[in-house]
Parts: structure tokens; sequence; C-alpha cells
């Protein structure tokens, strides 16, 4: 099955699983993919991801472990919302004076920079803007 979107697949994928409340997701795996996993989990959103092989030999499997904070019955996720900004239709481009603030800091935007896959605060520090790829909180 081909995906139009994969970023958007993968943050439709994380949430599912939290409604779901299942301990991991999996999916096809990519470069910018890894990326936001591991900002993710830098910033303390998920507990971890790796890359395995899929059942396929050219196939790379990205496999995330969601987090949640509680005991059993008030159990909750660590990640109240994702939200795709870009898109392949309508890209969203940001200056570096521009960079959105999620929840007046409590939240991260991940942007795609000439530098790297970063934070919008990381990106704010080197000084350099970028695509806009989703809002976390």
């Amino acid at each position: 099955m081909t995906v139009n979107d994969p970023i958007s697949d993968m943050l439709t994928r994380i949430r599912n699983g939290i409604m779901a409340e299942h301990k991991s997701v999996s999916m096809p795996s990519s470069k910018v993919k890894t990326s936001i996993a591991q900002i993710l989990k830098e910033e303390g959103y998920i507990e971890g991801y790796e890359v395995v092989d899929g059942d396929l030999p050219h196939i790379k499997i990205l496999r995330v472990r969601l987090k949640y904070i509680g005991e059993r019955r008030t159990r909750r996720p660590v990640i109240t919302g994702l939200e795709r900004v870009s898109s392949p239709g309508c890209r969203v481009y940001t200056k570096k004076e521009n960079i959105p603030w999620i929840l007046s800091g409590m939240g991260v935007a991940i942007l795609s920079t000439p530098k790297g896959v970063m934070t919008g605060q990381r990106a704010r520090q080197i000084g350099v803007g970028g695509e806009v790829l989703c809002k976390v909180w």
C-alpha cells in the first residue's frame, strides 16, 4: 500500500496507538521518521524507538514505544495531541523570527531545516527557519 503523506501516516499511527493504549506502534521506516522519533524521545514524549528488519530484506520497520504516566487504572498518555502542519499539497514554511510557540512553550514544533530535522526551540537558537512538519503537545 502506498502512502501519499508518510509523516501524517506516522502521526496517525501514534495517535491511534495512544487511543487504544498500545505499548508500541510499528510503521515503515525512513530517515525523516527516524529523526522525528529521535526528537520525540529527546523531548520525553515517547519511551524509545528502534529500527528493525522487516519481512522483506530491503524493508526497515520503525517501532515506537509509547509513554504513559500513572498506574493501570489512572494511566494517561504523555502525548495529548499531535497535529500535522505542512502537507504535500500545502507546504508551510517559516522564517526564524516566526517559528511558532506551541502552548506557550509546553509543546514542541518540529521543523525540517537546511541543518536537519529539529525542534522549533533549537532552530531559534541556531537562527534558521524551515518547513514546519508538525506540532506535539
